[in-house]
């Protein structure tokens, strides 16, 4: 039995060696279209459709009192992104921290799951007449609300929904983003370029980051892993190396993200009710929040 376990023991350590350099052995470094295509795929419509789903599926499918439809999707949601996540680390051609990595996933999961309970309650209040452009306490069918200590209550529920689970529920998505971009470096001038099906998902991908900054209001985080990004190229580059094809399409998708953020504050710039809603050094408004300020009021 000892014999036994010792040999398992050995073949788990002879399948996670690296080389001295980082380098995992037997990994394949080629564009992983399969595991970029699902994340991309899932994200537009477990996290961008969700509330979409909300708002076309009848009401009467899903009673106030029970998960509506985009409660589901945010659960499936809270799996799938930390399981291609991991899958995606996995593939890494260098040993990364797989500590560093739990400890993000767990916080990734708590945060997303904080998330949910906030997300949910606030559809429910948008049904009742609640309006994203305002603040809590500004809200029509929240100023009056008797007793007056029930209005602290909905403002602890916007710190959970919109403060602390985005945090928690970002900075690891970010982190686990930036540890797998540290490793895809390479001297092999045939293996820093995109293929075309990467190019495809550039767009979607970049699209999507535009939507979780701005709609998340992480453009602080978002910006300092850019930063971080272009440092670790620079610092690379003085070593001889350059990002890998699939190291380029995270690069370039953050790349068109940041132009697409700047151009959305550039159009919503002089707009009197949401540069209210944000005051501030910086000023990036939600697409929800221009919704149901410009589009469902003329509906």
């Amino acid at each position: 039995m000892q014999s036994v376990r010792k040999r398992r023991g050995n073949d788990l350590h002879t399948n996670q060696t690296s080389t001295p350099g980082g380098l995992k052995e037997h990994v394949p470094q080629h564009f992983h279209f399969d595991l970029w295509f699902c994340l991309t795929l899932q994200n537009w419509i477990l996290d961008f459709g969700r509330p979409i789903v909300m708002i076309i599926l009848p009401l009467e499918w899903f009673p106030l009192n029970k998960p509506s439809a985009g409660d589901y999707f945010h659960m499936a949601y809270n799996v799938i992104t930390p399981f291609l996540m991991l899958k995606l680390i996995e593939r890494s051609p260098r040993a990364l921290s797989r500590s560093a990595v739990y400890l993000c996933i767990i916080t990734f999961v708590m945060g997303a799951s904080i998330h949910l309970v906030g997300d949910s309650i606030n559809h429910r209040l948008l049904l009742s007449g609640y309006q994203l452009h305002l603040s809590v306490r500004e809200n029509p069918i929240i100023k009056d609300l008797k007793p007056a200590s029930l209005i602290d209550s909905f403002e602890l529920l916007y710190y959970y929904d919109e403060q602390l689970g985005h945090l928690m529920w970002y900075i690891p998505f970010f982190i686990i983003l930036y540890i797998y971009f540290t490793g895809c470096f390479t001297k092999a001038k045939e293996q820093n370029k995109i293929p075309v099906s990467g190019w495809l998902l550039l767009g979607p991908s970049a699209v999507y980051y535009w939507y979780l900054v701005t709609e998340g209001q992480i453009t602080e985080l978002f910006l300092l892993t850019f930063l971080a990004m272009v440092v670790m190229v620079i610092h690379q580059q003085r070593k001889g190396l350059s990002p890998d094809s699939n190291g380029l399409f995270l690069f370039c998708s953050f790349s068109v993200t940041v132009l697409l953020v700047a151009l959305w504050v550039v159009y919503l710039w002089n707009d009197p009710v949401l540069r209210n809603k944000y005051p501030g050094l910086i000023y990036v408004p939600e697409p929800w929040s221009y919704y149901t300020l410009h589009i469902k009021k003329n509906h």
